[in-house]
């Protein structure tokens, strides 16, 4: 099982995830994605399912119309590991490549 990172690592691990907010109190990592319709927010959502579960790590997400919110955390470890970290990375990849827009 994957260890819980500790703040300082979980501080330094968010530096290279600017688009990434820490909820403390879910015990996760968020981020909110626009794009510009429908279609192009399923799609991106089906290439993230492929890479979760390749890595056999799942996010908490929520889709209306043109937005995909997403949560990551390990619940095993009881909050955010490493796992959450290299997904967000994947994910971040995969929204460069799909034209997301910055979100608030």
């Amino acid at each position: 099982m994957a260890e819980k990172l500790d703040d300082s690592a979980l501080m330094q691990a968010l530096k290279e995830l600017p688009h990434w907010q820490h909820d403390k109190a879910a015990g996760a990592i968020r981020r909110s994605f626009a794009f510009a319709d429908f279609v192009e927010a399923f799609g991106f959502m089906t290439r993230v399912a492929l890479k979760a579960q390749a890595a056999g790590h799942h996010p908490d997400w929520s889709n209306g119309y043109n937005k995909v919110e997403i949560a990551l955390s390990t619940h095993d470890a009881g909050g955010i590991t490493r796992n959450d970290i290299d997904l967000a990375k994947a994910i971040d990849a995969l929204a460069e490549r799909t034209a997301a827009k910055p979100t608030g």
